[in-house]
């Protein structure tokens, strides 16, 4: 199946609000995560607006910063073709 731009950009944004959603549940700013895990504070906030696509290691940076299981980033439904 392929994917679109769009279905592509929509992925990055819940992805991202998502990980707004967690951080701002830990009490966490975008510095106080930064300072635990190896991205930068700016990056942190590209990322959650869905303008950042991140690698696999920054995936699991961002889960040890926020103490979850990285599977817990993707906790959110994605609506793309696949579901339908």
């Amino acid at each position: 199946m392929m994917y679109n731009e769009t279905d592509k950009n929509n992925f990055k944004v819940l992805f991202g609000k998502n990980l707004k959603r967690i951080r701002e549940s830990k009490k966490l700013s975008f510095r106080q995560l930064a300072t635990r895990c190896n991205i930068d504070y700016s990056d942190i906030s590209k990322i959650e607006k869905g303008k950042r696509n991140i690698q696999l290691s920054s995936l699991l940076e961002l889960s040890i910063g926020l103490d979850v299981h990285p599977k817990e980033l993707f906790d959110f439904e994605v609506g793309l073709g696949y579901n339908k």
